[in-house]
Protein backbone atom coordinates (compact mmCIF):
# COMPACT_ATOMS: atom_id res chain seq x y z
CA UNK A 1 0.00 0.00 0.00
CA UNK A 2 0.83 3.78 -0.79
CA UNK A 3 1.54 5.80 2.58
CA UNK A 4 1.55 9.35 2.74
CA UNK A 5 4.84 11.41 3.79
CA UNK A 6 3.41 13.95 6.33
CA UNK A 7 3.57 12.37 9.83
CA UNK A 8 0.13 13.85 10.87
CA UNK A 9 -1.39 11.82 8.18
CA UNK A 10 1.03 8.96 8.62
CA UNK A 11 -0.40 8.41 11.92
CA UNK A 12 -3.98 8.77 11.68
CA UNK A 13 -3.95 6.40 8.53
CA UNK A 14 -2.22 4.08 10.64
CA UNK A 15 -4.95 4.35 13.41
CA UNK A 16 -7.25 3.47 11.37
CA UNK A 17 -5.72 0.25 9.42
CA UNK A 18 -5.17 -1.07 13.22
CA UNK A 19 -8.45 -0.18 14.38
CA UNK A 20 -9.52 -2.29 11.70
CA UNK A 21 -7.41 -5.03 12.77
CA UNK A 22 -8.69 -4.05 16.38
CA UNK A 23 -12.46 -5.44 15.53
CA UNK A 24 -11.13 -8.43 13.48
CA UNK A 25 -9.22 -9.43 16.99
CA UNK A 26 -12.83 -8.61 18.67
CA UNK A 27 -10.19 -5.91 20.21
CA UNK A 28 -7.86 -7.48 22.52
CA UNK A 29 -7.01 -6.22 25.93
CA UNK A 30 -3.36 -5.93 24.44
CA UNK A 31 -4.10 -3.28 21.63
CA UNK A 32 -6.89 -1.53 24.12
CA UNK A 33 -3.96 -0.97 26.61
CA UNK A 34 -2.14 0.52 23.43
CA UNK A 35 -4.41 3.19 22.84
CA UNK A 36 -4.99 4.07 26.50
CA UNK A 37 -1.17 4.89 26.32
CA UNK A 38 -1.56 6.97 23.40
CA UNK A 39 -4.14 8.42 25.01
CA UNK A 40 -2.20 9.35 28.00
CA UNK A 41 0.81 10.68 25.92
CA UNK A 42 -1.57 12.93 23.84
CA UNK A 43 -3.16 14.22 26.87
CA UNK A 44 0.21 14.86 28.41
CA UNK A 45 1.15 16.65 25.16
CA UNK A 46 -2.04 19.06 25.37
CA UNK A 47 -0.84 20.38 28.71
CA UNK A 48 2.90 21.03 27.36
CA UNK A 49 1.55 22.78 24.09
CA UNK A 50 -1.14 25.16 25.97
CA UNK A 51 1.84 25.99 28.54
CA UNK A 52 3.85 27.21 25.30
CA UNK A 53 1.09 28.95 23.77
CA UNK A 54 0.75 31.15 27.00
CA UNK A 55 3.84 32.41 26.99
CA UNK A 56 3.07 33.71 23.53
CA UNK A 57 0.06 34.85 24.03
CA UNK A 58 1.36 36.81 27.74
CA UNK A 59 4.12 38.01 24.97
CA UNK A 60 2.16 39.75 23.05
CA UNK A 61 0.30 41.31 26.20
CA UNK A 62 3.66 42.84 26.88
CA UNK A 63 4.29 44.16 23.80
CA UNK A 64 1.25 46.03 23.31
CA UNK A 65 1.80 47.45 26.24
CA UNK A 66 5.30 48.56 26.15
CA UNK A 67 5.39 52.39 25.09
CA UNK A 68 4.54 53.66 21.17
CA UNK A 69 3.86 49.59 20.64
CA UNK A 70 0.17 49.69 21.25
CA UNK A 71 -0.97 50.84 17.80
CA UNK A 72 1.32 48.36 15.92
CA UNK A 73 1.00 45.40 18.14
CA UNK A 74 -2.77 45.88 19.07
CA UNK A 75 -4.50 44.11 15.91
CA UNK A 76 -2.14 41.12 16.04
CA UNK A 77 -3.04 40.65 19.25
CA UNK A 78 -6.30 41.16 19.16
CA UNK A 79 -6.28 38.44 16.07
CA UNK A 80 -4.58 36.19 18.62
CA UNK A 81 -7.20 36.63 21.62
CA UNK A 82 -10.06 35.40 18.84
CA UNK A 83 -7.92 31.95 18.18
CA UNK A 84 -7.13 31.91 21.26
CA UNK A 85 -10.80 31.41 22.50
CA UNK A 86 -11.88 29.57 19.55
CA UNK A 87 -9.41 27.34 19.97
CA UNK A 88 -10.08 26.75 23.13
CA UNK A 89 -13.73 26.38 22.44
CA UNK A 90 -13.21 23.71 19.84
CA UNK A 91 -10.78 21.92 22.82
CA UNK A 92 -13.92 21.99 25.05
CA UNK A 93 -15.88 20.78 22.19
CA UNK A 94 -14.17 17.84 21.61
CA UNK A 95 -13.58 17.01 25.67
CA UNK A 96 -17.73 17.32 26.13
CA UNK A 97 -18.28 14.35 23.39
CA UNK A 98 -15.44 12.57 24.80
CA UNK A 99 -17.97 12.65 28.16
CA UNK A 100 -20.51 11.77 26.25
CA UNK A 101 -19.19 8.91 24.78
CA UNK A 102 -17.88 7.48 27.95
CA UNK A 103 -21.41 8.23 30.06
CA UNK A 104 -23.16 6.62 26.93
CA UNK A 105 -20.84 2.87 27.30
CA UNK A 106 -21.77 2.92 31.05
CA UNK A 107 -19.06 5.21 32.56
CA UNK A 108 -16.26 4.99 34.54
CA UNK A 109 -15.55 2.10 37.04
CA UNK A 110 -13.89 4.28 39.80
CA UNK A 111 -14.87 7.39 41.75
CA UNK A 112 -11.77 9.38 40.21
CA UNK A 113 -13.40 8.51 37.18
CA UNK A 114 -9.88 7.63 35.42
CA UNK A 115 -11.22 3.56 34.56
CA UNK A 116 -13.38 3.84 31.61
CA UNK A 117 -16.10 0.86 32.24
CA UNK A 118 -16.41 -0.39 28.68
CA UNK A 119 -13.46 1.05 27.00
CA UNK A 120 -14.30 -1.86 24.28
CA UNK A 121 -18.23 -1.04 23.51
CA UNK A 122 -18.28 -0.67 20.05
CA UNK A 123 -22.20 0.74 20.19
CA UNK A 124 -22.13 4.23 22.09
CA UNK A 125 -19.45 5.89 19.59
CA UNK A 126 -21.69 4.69 16.52
CA UNK A 127 -24.89 5.63 17.95
CA UNK A 128 -24.07 8.98 19.18
CA UNK A 129 -21.57 10.05 16.62
CA UNK A 130 -22.52 7.92 13.25
CA UNK A 131 -26.25 7.12 13.90
CA UNK A 132 -27.37 10.72 15.72
CA UNK A 133 -25.40 12.16 13.09
CA UNK A 134 -23.05 13.62 16.09
CA UNK A 135 -20.02 12.95 13.59
CA UNK A 136 -21.56 15.97 11.14
CA UNK A 137 -21.67 18.32 13.90
CA UNK A 138 -17.68 17.60 15.03
CA UNK A 139 -16.63 18.00 10.94
CA UNK A 140 -18.43 20.94 10.89
CA UNK A 141 -16.63 22.72 13.93
CA UNK A 142 -13.53 21.25 12.82
CA UNK A 143 -13.44 23.23 9.95
CA UNK A 144 -14.84 26.51 11.02
CA UNK A 145 -12.51 26.33 13.42
CA UNK A 146 -9.92 26.06 11.29
CA UNK A 147 -11.02 28.64 8.84
CA UNK A 148 -11.02 31.13 11.41
CA UNK A 149 -7.84 30.30 12.41
CA UNK A 150 -6.74 30.93 8.63
CA UNK A 151 -8.67 34.01 8.52
CA UNK A 152 -6.10 35.46 11.04
CA UNK A 153 -2.64 35.38 9.18
CA UNK A 154 -2.02 37.37 6.38
CA UNK A 155 -3.32 36.51 2.62
CA UNK A 156 0.51 36.07 1.69
CA UNK A 157 0.67 33.12 4.47
CA UNK A 158 -2.51 31.72 4.03
CA UNK A 159 -1.75 29.25 0.81
CA UNK A 160 1.29 27.76 2.91
CA UNK A 161 -0.96 27.55 5.96
CA UNK A 162 -3.97 25.76 4.13
CA UNK A 163 -1.57 22.71 3.30
CA UNK A 164 0.74 22.44 6.39
CA UNK A 165 -2.25 23.73 9.72
CA UNK A 166 -2.41 19.96 11.53
CA UNK A 167 -6.40 20.36 12.13
CA UNK A 168 -8.12 19.80 9.42
CA UNK A 169 -10.77 17.17 7.67
CA UNK A 170 -8.83 14.28 5.75
CA UNK A 171 -11.76 12.81 3.99
CA UNK A 172 -11.69 8.41 4.11
CA UNK A 173 -12.31 6.88 0.51
CA UNK A 174 -15.11 4.35 -0.50
CA UNK A 175 -15.24 0.74 0.68
CA UNK A 176 -17.80 -1.36 1.28
CA UNK A 177 -18.27 -0.54 4.70
CA UNK A 178 -18.54 3.30 3.97
CA UNK A 179 -19.85 3.71 0.22
CA UNK A 180 -20.54 6.79 -0.04
CA UNK A 181 -17.20 7.72 1.66
CA UNK A 182 -18.41 9.43 4.46
CA UNK A 183 -16.82 11.24 7.22
CA UNK A 184 -18.50 9.90 10.38
CA UNK A 185 -18.96 6.50 9.30
CA UNK A 186 -14.94 5.92 8.28
CA UNK A 187 -13.60 8.03 11.34
CA UNK A 188 -16.00 6.60 13.75
CA UNK A 189 -18.17 3.66 13.28
CA UNK A 190 -17.96 0.62 15.63
CA UNK A 191 -15.25 2.29 16.87
CA UNK A 192 -14.33 1.20 20.45
CA UNK A 193 -14.78 3.78 23.03
CA UNK A 194 -10.74 3.79 24.10
CA UNK A 195 -9.89 4.00 19.90
CA UNK A 196 -12.41 7.19 20.04
CA UNK A 197 -11.25 8.83 23.67
CA UNK A 198 -8.08 8.54 21.60
CA UNK A 199 -9.42 10.06 18.37
CA UNK A 200 -11.17 12.81 20.15
CA UNK A 201 -7.61 13.96 21.98
CA UNK A 202 -5.81 13.50 18.63
CA UNK A 203 -7.68 16.20 17.52
CA UNK A 204 -7.76 18.49 20.50
CA UNK A 205 -3.66 17.97 20.00
CA UNK A 206 -4.19 19.12 16.28
CA UNK A 207 -6.24 22.07 17.86
CA UNK A 208 -3.33 23.32 20.20
CA UNK A 209 -0.82 23.01 17.68
CA UNK A 210 -2.47 24.38 14.91
CA UNK A 211 -3.14 27.23 17.77
CA UNK A 212 0.19 27.56 18.40
CA UNK A 213 1.43 27.68 14.44
CA UNK A 214 -1.15 30.49 14.04
CA UNK A 215 -0.04 32.52 17.13
CA UNK A 216 3.97 32.27 15.85
CA UNK A 217 2.84 33.37 12.86
CA UNK A 218 0.82 36.85 14.38
CA UNK A 219 3.58 37.50 16.44
CA UNK A 220 5.87 37.32 12.71
CA UNK A 221 3.51 39.58 11.36
CA UNK A 222 3.65 42.02 14.03
CA UNK A 223 7.27 42.92 12.71
CA UNK A 224 10.25 44.78 14.24
CA UNK A 225 10.05 44.61 18.23
CA UNK A 226 11.14 47.36 20.84
CA UNK A 227 12.72 44.39 23.56
CA UNK A 228 13.28 45.16 27.02
CA UNK A 229 16.48 42.95 27.17
CA UNK A 230 16.27 42.55 30.89
CA UNK A 231 12.31 40.84 30.45
CA UNK A 232 13.15 38.59 27.08
CA UNK A 233 12.04 35.03 27.05
CA UNK A 234 13.71 32.11 24.65
CA UNK A 235 10.44 30.02 23.83
CA UNK A 236 10.43 26.85 21.63
CA UNK A 237 7.05 25.55 19.87
CA UNK A 238 7.11 22.05 18.46
CA UNK A 239 5.22 21.23 15.82
CA UNK A 240 4.42 17.84 16.62
CA UNK A 241 5.20 17.10 20.18
CA UNK A 242 3.82 13.74 20.11
CA UNK A 243 5.49 10.86 17.61
CA UNK A 244 6.31 7.38 17.15
CA UNK A 245 9.50 5.76 16.86
CA UNK A 246 10.93 6.41 13.77
CA UNK A 247 9.21 9.91 12.31
CA UNK A 248 10.12 13.26 12.06
CA UNK A 249 9.84 16.00 15.06
CA UNK A 250 10.07 19.97 14.11
CA UNK A 251 10.40 22.69 16.65
CA UNK A 252 10.63 26.37 15.91
CA UNK A 253 12.75 27.81 18.26
CA UNK A 254 12.80 32.06 18.63
CA UNK A 255 12.65 35.06 21.09
CA UNK A 256 9.39 36.43 21.46
CA UNK A 257 10.83 39.39 20.22
CA UNK A 258 13.14 38.83 17.01
CA UNK A 259 14.28 40.85 14.01
CA UNK A 260 14.48 39.33 10.65
CA UNK A 261 17.47 41.12 10.10
CA UNK A 262 19.42 39.62 12.84
CA UNK A 263 20.11 36.12 13.18
CA UNK A 264 20.24 34.69 16.43
CA UNK A 265 23.34 32.14 17.19
CA UNK A 266 20.93 28.73 18.77
CA UNK A 267 22.22 25.89 20.66
CA UNK A 268 20.45 22.54 20.92
CA UNK A 269 21.89 19.45 23.21
CA UNK A 270 19.85 17.06 20.50
CA UNK A 271 18.73 17.44 16.88
CA UNK A 272 20.01 19.67 14.32
CA UNK A 273 19.19 23.85 14.15
CA UNK A 274 18.86 25.81 10.76
CA UNK A 275 18.66 29.80 11.32
CA UNK A 276 16.96 31.31 9.02
CA UNK A 277 15.43 35.39 8.89
CA UNK A 278 15.54 35.54 12.74
CA UNK A 279 14.32 32.07 13.35
CA UNK A 280 15.62 28.92 14.28
CA UNK A 281 14.24 25.83 12.76
CA UNK A 282 15.63 22.56 14.77
CA UNK A 283 14.83 18.72 13.62
CA UNK A 284 15.67 15.52 14.97
CA UNK A 285 14.26 11.79 14.76
CA UNK A 286 12.05 10.45 17.06
CA UNK A 287 13.73 7.89 19.17
CA UNK A 288 13.39 6.50 22.90
CA UNK A 289 10.00 6.32 24.48
CA UNK A 290 8.49 9.14 26.72
CA UNK A 291 9.09 12.35 27.04
CA UNK A 292 12.19 13.93 25.64
CA UNK A 293 13.74 16.99 26.77
CA UNK A 294 15.46 19.17 24.56
CA UNK A 295 18.07 22.59 25.88
CA UNK A 296 19.63 25.18 24.38
CA UNK A 297 21.12 28.64 24.12
CA UNK A 298 20.07 31.80 22.08
CA UNK A 299 22.29 34.40 21.98
CA UNK A 300 21.86 38.02 19.83
CA UNK A 301 23.87 40.37 18.83
CA UNK A 302 22.28 43.80 19.48
CA UNK A 303 24.90 46.53 18.05
CA UNK A 304 28.05 44.97 20.31
CA UNK A 305 25.86 43.60 23.18
CA UNK A 306 25.19 40.16 23.43
CA UNK A 307 21.93 39.02 24.88
CA UNK A 308 22.03 35.15 26.05
CA UNK A 309 18.47 33.13 27.02
CA UNK A 310 18.51 29.83 27.94
CA UNK A 311 15.47 27.81 26.71
CA UNK A 312 13.75 24.43 27.52
CA UNK A 313 11.56 22.00 25.80
CA UNK A 314 9.63 18.68 25.44
CA UNK A 315 7.78 16.10 23.17
CA UNK A 316 6.56 12.89 23.83
CA UNK A 317 7.45 9.75 21.42
CA UNK A 318 4.95 7.51 22.19
CA UNK A 319 4.98 3.46 22.45
CA UNK A 320 3.86 1.62 19.39
CA UNK A 321 2.12 -0.88 21.82
CA UNK A 322 3.74 -3.82 19.68
CA UNK A 323 2.65 -6.95 21.40
CA UNK A 324 3.55 -10.93 20.40
CA UNK A 325 0.70 -13.42 21.78
CA UNK A 326 1.16 -17.02 21.32
CA UNK A 327 -2.09 -18.84 20.37
CA UNK A 328 -2.14 -22.59 21.82
CA UNK A 329 0.54 -22.43 25.02
CA UNK A 330 2.63 -19.50 26.75
CA UNK A 331 6.27 -21.84 25.57
CA UNK A 332 7.53 -21.80 22.04
CA UNK A 333 7.75 -26.31 21.90
CA UNK A 334 10.32 -27.83 19.85
CA UNK A 335 9.37 -30.07 16.70
CA UNK A 336 5.65 -28.51 16.17
CA UNK A 337 4.73 -24.94 14.35
CA UNK A 338 3.72 -22.76 17.29
CA UNK A 339 1.01 -20.12 15.84
CA UNK A 340 2.00 -16.81 17.23
CA UNK A 341 -0.26 -13.47 16.12
CA UNK A 342 1.84 -9.66 16.50
CA UNK A 343 -0.05 -6.64 16.62
CA UNK A 344 1.82 -2.96 16.43
CA UNK A 345 -0.44 0.02 17.18
CA UNK A 346 0.56 2.60 14.90
CA UNK A 347 1.40 0.58 12.19
CA UNK A 348 0.08 -1.29 8.87
CA UNK A 349 -0.17 -4.66 10.15
CA UNK A 350 1.18 -5.43 6.32
CA UNK A 351 3.88 -3.59 7.69
CA UNK A 352 4.71 -5.87 10.37
CA UNK A 353 7.18 -8.95 10.37
CA UNK A 354 8.98 -11.17 12.84
CA UNK A 355 12.61 -12.11 13.42
CA UNK A 356 13.22 -14.80 16.39
CA UNK A 357 16.89 -16.16 15.72
CA UNK A 358 17.35 -20.15 14.83
CA UNK A 359 13.59 -20.55 13.90
CA UNK A 360 11.93 -21.36 10.83
CA UNK A 361 8.94 -18.29 10.23
CA UNK A 362 5.84 -19.21 8.13
CA UNK A 363 3.37 -16.44 7.91
CA UNK A 364 -0.27 -18.09 8.25
CA UNK A 365 -2.58 -14.64 7.47
CA UNK A 366 -2.42 -11.19 8.10
CA UNK A 367 -0.21 -10.56 11.63
CA UNK A 368 0.03 -14.52 11.67
CA UNK A 369 2.54 -16.74 11.70
CA UNK A 370 3.71 -20.28 12.62
CA UNK A 371 7.30 -20.52 14.32
CA UNK A 372 9.52 -23.57 14.35
CA UNK A 373 11.79 -23.76 16.92
CA UNK A 374 15.09 -26.27 17.43
CA UNK A 375 16.76 -25.36 20.44
CA UNK A 376 15.91 -25.69 24.31
CA UNK A 377 16.53 -22.45 26.13
CA UNK A 378 14.94 -18.58 25.69
CA UNK A 379 14.80 -16.74 22.47
CA UNK A 380 13.97 -12.92 21.65
CA UNK A 381 11.43 -12.85 19.44
CA UNK A 382 11.20 -8.93 17.82
CA UNK A 383 8.87 -7.19 16.17
CA UNK A 384 9.60 -5.04 12.84
CA UNK A 385 7.98 -2.44 11.05
CA UNK A 386 8.63 -0.45 7.42
CA UNK A 387 8.15 2.95 7.64
CA UNK A 388 9.26 6.06 5.72
CA UNK A 389 12.69 6.02 6.70
CA UNK A 390 13.14 1.87 6.08
CA UNK A 391 12.50 -0.92 8.47
CA UNK A 392 12.78 -0.48 11.70
CA UNK A 393 12.34 -2.48 15.83
CA UNK A 394 9.34 -1.66 17.39
CA UNK A 395 9.42 -4.37 20.25
CA UNK A 396 10.10 -7.69 21.46
CA UNK A 397 9.62 -10.42 23.95
CA UNK A 398 11.37 -13.12 25.06
CA UNK A 399 9.87 -16.46 25.23
CA UNK A 400 10.67 -19.78 26.51
CA UNK A 401 11.44 -22.63 24.55
CA UNK A 402 11.00 -26.19 25.56
CA UNK A 403 10.81 -29.67 24.43
CA UNK A 404 6.98 -31.45 23.90
CA UNK A 405 6.72 -33.41 27.45
CA UNK A 406 6.76 -37.07 27.33
CA UNK A 407 3.61 -38.73 26.59
CA UNK A 408 2.37 -41.49 28.87
CA UNK A 409 2.26 -45.06 27.58
CA UNK A 410 -1.37 -47.10 28.45
CA UNK A 411 -2.86 -50.26 27.77
CA UNK A 412 -6.70 -50.04 27.33
CA UNK A 413 -6.52 -46.30 28.33
CA UNK A 414 -4.98 -47.85 31.34
CA UNK A 415 -1.33 -47.27 32.52
CA UNK A 416 -1.65 -49.59 35.61
CA UNK A 417 -3.88 -51.47 38.11
CA UNK A 418 -6.57 -53.74 37.37
CA UNK A 419 -7.73 -54.51 33.63
CA UNK A 420 -9.87 -57.76 32.28
CA UNK A 421 -7.91 -60.27 30.88
CA UNK A 422 -10.77 -60.18 27.90
CA UNK A 423 -10.15 -56.60 27.72
CA UNK A 424 -6.03 -57.05 27.42
CA UNK A 425 -6.54 -60.08 25.06
CA UNK A 426 -8.56 -57.35 22.87
CA UNK A 427 -5.76 -55.11 22.67
CA UNK A 428 -3.39 -55.04 19.75
CA UNK A 429 -0.52 -52.88 21.14
CA UNK A 430 0.83 -50.02 23.16
CA UNK A 431 -0.27 -46.06 22.33
CA UNK A 432 1.88 -42.80 23.68
CA UNK A 433 -1.06 -40.61 24.78
CA UNK A 434 -0.04 -36.88 25.25
CA UNK A 435 -2.57 -35.37 27.93
CA UNK A 436 -3.89 -31.66 27.80
CA UNK A 437 -1.71 -30.52 24.88
CA UNK A 438 -3.13 -28.68 22.88
CA UNK A 439 -0.73 -29.37 19.84
CA UNK A 440 -2.17 -31.96 17.37
CA UNK A 441 0.91 -34.14 17.54
CA UNK A 442 1.62 -37.83 17.68
CA UNK A 443 4.05 -40.06 19.25
CA UNK A 444 4.83 -43.31 18.15
CA UNK A 445 6.43 -46.15 19.68
CA UNK A 446 9.26 -47.89 18.83
CA UNK A 447 10.19 -51.05 21.39
CA UNK A 448 9.21 -52.09 24.70
CA UNK A 449 9.86 -55.66 26.74
CA UNK A 450 7.55 -57.58 27.56
CA UNK A 451 6.67 -60.23 30.88
CA UNK A 452 4.31 -62.07 32.52
CA UNK A 453 3.92 -64.13 36.14
CA UNK A 454 1.06 -66.03 35.81
CA UNK A 455 -1.22 -66.97 38.81
CA UNK A 456 -0.07 -70.82 38.90
CA UNK A 457 3.85 -70.81 36.94
CA UNK A 458 7.04 -69.06 36.84
CA UNK A 459 8.09 -65.68 35.30
CA UNK A 460 8.42 -65.70 31.93
CA UNK A 461 10.26 -63.03 29.81
CA UNK A 462 11.75 -60.60 29.12
CA UNK A 463 10.92 -60.04 25.75
CA UNK A 464 12.12 -57.51 23.31
CA UNK A 465 9.17 -56.03 21.41
CA UNK A 466 9.83 -53.96 17.83
CA UNK A 467 7.16 -51.47 17.02
CA UNK A 468 3.82 -50.51 19.16
CA UNK A 469 2.10 -53.80 18.89
CA UNK A 470 2.11 -57.36 20.55
CA UNK A 471 2.43 -58.84 17.39
CA UNK A 472 5.95 -57.96 17.12
CA UNK A 473 6.72 -60.57 19.28
CA UNK A 474 5.67 -64.45 18.45
CA UNK A 475 5.76 -65.17 22.16
CA UNK A 476 4.17 -62.36 23.35
CA UNK A 477 1.57 -62.19 20.82
CA UNK A 478 0.72 -65.82 21.77
CA UNK A 479 0.15 -65.17 25.25
CA UNK A 480 -1.68 -61.88 25.02
CA UNK A 481 -3.93 -63.40 22.86
CA UNK A 482 -4.39 -66.85 24.11
CA UNK A 483 -2.64 -67.74 27.48
CA UNK A 484 -3.43 -64.93 29.20
CA UNK A 485 -5.74 -65.35 32.14
CA UNK A 486 -7.29 -63.88 35.41
CA UNK A 487 -4.54 -63.73 38.46
CA UNK A 488 -1.81 -62.57 36.04
CA UNK A 489 0.66 -59.91 36.13
CA UNK A 490 1.87 -58.22 33.04
CA UNK A 491 5.20 -56.05 33.32
CA UNK A 492 6.00 -53.89 30.34
CA UNK A 493 8.85 -52.01 30.69
CA UNK A 494 11.74 -49.74 29.14
CA UNK A 495 9.01 -48.61 26.43
CA UNK A 496 10.50 -46.32 24.14
CA UNK A 497 8.65 -43.58 21.52
CA UNK A 498 9.77 -40.90 19.12
CA UNK A 499 7.65 -37.80 18.55
CA UNK A 500 7.32 -34.72 15.95
CA UNK A 501 11.28 -33.64 17.64
CA UNK A 502 12.80 -36.93 16.21
CA UNK A 503 14.12 -37.38 19.98
CA UNK A 504 13.51 -40.95 21.49
CA UNK A 505 11.93 -40.76 25.23
CA UNK A 506 11.69 -44.03 27.25
CA UNK A 507 8.40 -43.52 29.12
CA UNK A 508 7.11 -45.04 32.12
CA UNK A 509 6.28 -48.21 32.65
CA UNK A 510 3.29 -50.55 33.04
CA UNK A 511 2.13 -53.20 35.49
CA UNK A 512 -1.34 -54.61 34.93
CA UNK A 513 -3.37 -57.57 37.37
CA UNK A 514 -5.73 -59.11 35.12
CA UNK A 515 -9.25 -60.27 37.01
Amino acid sequence: MSLPKEPRQLMINLMYLVLTAMLALNVSSEILHAFKTINQSISSSNVSIQDKNKKLYDSFDEQENQTGQKERVKPFNDKAKQVRLAAQQMYDYLETWKARIIEQSGGYDDEGKTVIKREDDIDATTLLLVERKGGDSVKQRIIETRNLMLSAVSSNARSAFEKQLPLGIIEPSKSDNNPTADWKVGYFQSMPVMAAVTLLAKFQNDVRNSEAQIINQLAMEAGDVQVKFDEIKAIAVTENSYALAGQTVKAQILLAAYNKAVNPTVTASSGRVVVKDGVASWETTAAGVGMQTVRGTVSLDMGGRVERRDYTFQYMVGSTGASIQLDKMNVFYIGVPNPITVSAAGYSIEDISVNIPNASIAATGKGKWDVTVTTPGKVIASINAKTEKGVTSVGSMEIRVKTIPDPIAKVAGKSGGVLGAAIFRAQTGIPAVLENFDFDTKFVVTSFEFSWLPKRGEYQGPFNVNGAYFKGNQQVNQYQTTLAKPGDKVFIENIRAIGPDKRTRTLNSITLTLN
